[in-house]
């Protein structure tokens, strides 16, 4: 056996006999993959793909018993499991690392699967390299595959020739879940940024009004920087699409090579249908030397980091991502070396930003002789899911045996510029380093942000944009801009998201045309279907004229009565408990705006139909539906985020209120109870939050214990139970609560409606007060109003002349 021996430029003279015998080292990488046009093509499932790229690693290895020293198996997790509506069309092992160990003989202590995130090949090598050099681990296998294409291919066949790729392995399995948080937000969601593809796009066009380039000069160089990886694509064998293009090729639109998202052609952005798999297998230097594997092929991990972006609209720059850079800078200075000393690198390149991103940061030309990738890059050799880095890792462990003390370095990215790890690779022999990135992520997270807002109405400018065409020739515009705020010093306040009308030619004219759109004064404004942007505050009057609030003469799901000043609302849904769906919160939003506008209405009982339920909350067979998200600005039932309820709203519970329903419930006044309702947040038992007030306000209105409790819980209380605790004021005999709500209401409209809106404004004002004193001085202020109201004099007349008042409301 040969001794290896260097000095490293820590200044240590090291050979392999000097290093801890629990150091990791990396001993054997392996691909495989297969195209439908190949010769052969076998349409292999993504366990048998993977299990094919760890044959490859373990042989590659040549040692003795390799399978039997692997204590774990981390697989990479693939498209079908990456995200909540994520789906495996032709099913899939239940336990994939062990279906893959299964296939090569290999039955490991642990398996894992890790996150959803290009940057996890990287991270989980550096996780379990380091298990190793804790003792905790003799050998590891990472591996990871996507057979989207077979799997697309398979689709398309009868049904009785498609094959089953569901399988029962059982065992144990440290499934860490999606990990998708920062990633994408409800905002994005309802503003159409469902793929990361316009995500990046709006990224994209950013970086491009930083340079100052035009539209077609910005092409141009997205076309430079990548026609020199279809050359590296083009001599890999296991590229999906193995062309050489040139720039002009990748950037030029053609019924081909389609404009999918503005400023991206099809050929420049990730290529996901593929079949590829990776597997790289580290030991311990015992374990590797037990094996009798070729210290030659030993590659030490010398210099690993990862950071966290904060969300793409927070970022003070849309066009950067300096976590990216910073993770690269500290992996070499953990490696103890400086960027000059790389000889060869892989920069993850799923969309040209990605690259720009980091050449940008640190000082490296698009022309750099060293070449940015070792693969192809995502768009040419394939983006295998989150696994494509493990490729690149596989490509620089071959480069660097081939030529031995060279440094290599690979650059992986997850989500949208979200989620990064960097990893330097050598021959050299190094001792094993920890992670050390929390300073680099502490002093990337004291930056400060750029706030957001959700709902955004009035003057603003453009700060990016895209425009996403469909087959159909429908296209979809999306923009992000800042509200005008004069008193920011930038003039620049919250940051939004929003969408044009599909109708709006001059706005897609300025954005597809234009050399620069960025810097346009626009006029946004805020629907339940989320913000629409105008050039001009005038278009938008013009295509949403301003409507008065009024009643109509019949809704679909919702009933109302009158009778004299007094408003009965009836949610009428009781097939689904009366649960909302978005059709439903609209109509009752628009019903509570004609209540509130109504002079002649003082008093609104809010009920639902039956007698089984107020309201089951949200409607959950709804949210599969692309108006899932369509939630009224003012809330559910147009009442829990609504800033100001100047009459009074009774919540007649006459069953079951729960969820929204409970929250519906809470934003009313007064709430009375059929003595067999019940009250609850169940949300958490569905995965979800009590995001519509009932984290608010359930604590305000009963003791805090008890509100953690039902909140972290999800349990139900009885009527009687929530009217000891302060939530419902009164409870009826069994079917009579709307007799009582409507006692209640006699009550309220027997008193001045005047007073009575006058309290109710009073005690909204004074609940954001929280010293006691100051805010029952503020509370004086009431009677400002009510001195020179006409009910006052009418109230004080009545009283000293024995008689019932004659309330006007005025």
């Amino acid at each position: 056996m040969s001794v290896h021996v260097c000095v490293n430029l820590w200044g240590m003279s090291l050979s392999i006999a000097d290093l801890d015998p629990n150091t990791p080292v990396i001993v054997g990488v392996g691909q495989a993959s297969e195209r439908l046009t190949d010769p052969g093509y076998e349409a292999l499932g993504e366990a048998d793909l993977a299990a094919r790229a760890v044959t490859a690693a373990l042989a590659d290895a040549d040692g003795a018993d390799l399978p039997s020293a692997v204590d774990t198996i981390a697989a990479i997790r693939s498209f079908e499991i990456s995200t909540p509506l994520s789906a495996a069309p032709l099913g899939r092992p239940d336990n994939m690392p062990r279906a893959i160990g299964k296939r090569v003989g290999i039955d490991p202590r642990r398996a894992i699967q890790p996150g959803t995130g290009g940057q996890t090949p990287q991270t989980v090598l550096s996780e379990l390299a380091d298990d190793i050099a804790a003792g905790r681990s003799a050998a590891a296998i990472i591996t990871g595959a996507e057979a989207i294409s077979t799997v697309r291919h398979l689709r398309s066949k009868p049904d009785g020739e498609r094959p089953s790729f569901a399988e029962e392995v059982g065992g144990q399995l440290d499934d860490r879940g999606y990990d998708l948080k920062g990633i994408v937000t409800v905002a994005e969601m309802r503003h159409g940024l469902t793929t990361v593809i316009p995500q990046y796009a709006l990224l994209e066009n950013a970086r491009r009004h930083n340079t100052g380039l035009s539209r077609a000069d910005y092409a141009k160089a997205m076309g430079e920087l990548f026609a020199p990886f279809t050359k590296v694509a083009a001599a890999n064998p296991h590229s999906a699409a193995p062309t050489e293009r040139t720039a002009e090729e990748l950037v030029t639109v053609t019924p081909e090579n389609r404009l999918i998202a503005d400023p991206f052609t099809r050929y420049i952005v990730a290529r996901d249908q593929v079949n590829q798999a990776a597997a790289v297998l580290v030991m311990s230097v015992r374990a590797a030397q037990a094996a009798g594997i070729d210290p030659s092929k030993w590659v030490f991990l010398h210099g690993h980091a990862k950071t966290v972006e904060r969300t793409a609209l927070a970022r003070p720059d849309l066009g950067s991502a300096p976590a990216a850079p910073a993770a690269v800078r500290h992996a070499l200075e953990v490696a103890g070396i400086g960027l000059d000393d790389v000889a060869f690198m892989d920069i993850y390149s799923c969309f040209p930003i990605a690259v720009f991103n980091i050449l940008d940061a640190l000082g490296i030309a698009p022309d750099d002789p060293r070449g940015l990738t070792l693969t192809g890059g995502l768009p040419f050799f394939g983006g295998p899911g989150n696994n494509y880095s493990l490729h690149a890792i596989a490509e620089v462990v071959d480069r660097a045996r081939r030529s031995p003390g060279e440094f290599g370095l690979v650059i992986a990215n997850g989500g949208v510029l979200s989620k990064h790890a960097a990893g330097v690779y050598s021959t050299t022999p190094a001792p094993w380093r920890p992670d050390t990135s929390e300073p680099v992520q502490a002093a990337l997270d004291a930056v400060p942000t750029v706030p957001t807002i959700g709902d955004a109405d009035g003057p603003a400018i453009l700060e990016s944009y895209t425009v996403v065409p469909s087959k159909s020739g429908k296209r979809t515009g999306v923009v992000v801009g800042r509200l005008v705020d004069d008193s920011a010093p930038n003039g620049l306040g919250a940051r939004f998201l929003a969408n044009l009308d599909s109708d709006d030619d001059e706005f897609f004219d300025l954005l597809l045309n234009s050399d620069d759109p960025v810097g346009t004064k626009i006029f946004v404004r805020s629907f339940d279907k989320g913000n629409r942007v105008k050039l001009s505050e005038e278009a938008m009057r013009a295509k949403y004229p301003a409507v008065a609030p009024a009643f109509k003469d019949s809704y679909e799901h919702v009933e109302i009565r009158r009778d004299g000043h007094l408003l009965e609302v009836i949610i009428n849904r009781p097939d689904a408990r009366n649960a909302l769906n978005p059709a439903a919160n609209a109509e009752l939003d628009s019903i509570f705006d004609a209540y509130f506008a109504d002079d002649d209405l003082w008093v609104a009982i809010l009920t639902g139909a039956g007698d089984k339920a107020f309201s089951a909350g949200n409607d959950l067979a709804a949210t599969t539906s692309p108006a899932a998200l369509s939630v009224p600005k003012n809330g559910f039932a147009g009442l829990t985020a609504r800033e100001h309820l100047p009459k009074p709203v009774i919540a007649a519970v006459n069953g079951f209120a729960l969820g929204g329903g409970c929250e519906i419930a809470m934003a009313c006044h007064i709430i009375v109870a059929d003595e067999n309702a019940s009250f609850g947040l169940p949300e958490v038992k569905v995965g979800l939050a009590a995001a519509a007030g009932g984290l608010v306000r359930l604590p305000r209105m009963i003791p805090p214990a008890l509100a953690r409790d039902l909140i972290l819980t999800g349990r139900r209380i009885s009527a009687s139970e929530a009217a000891a605790a302060g939530l419902v004021s009164r409870v009826a005999p069994a079917g009579k609560v709307m007799d009582l709500a409507r006692e209640v209401a006699e009550e309220i409209l027997s008193a001045s409606p005047t007073a009575v809106r006058a309290s109710i404004a009073t005690m909204e004002q004074s609940d954001g007060i929280t010293d006691t004193i100051e805010a029952v001085r503020a509370s004086t202020n009431v009677l400002d109003s009510l001195i020179v109201s006409g009910d006052t004099l009418e109230g004080i007349m009545a009283f000293v002349m024995k008689r019932k008042p004659e309330w006007k409301g005025r």
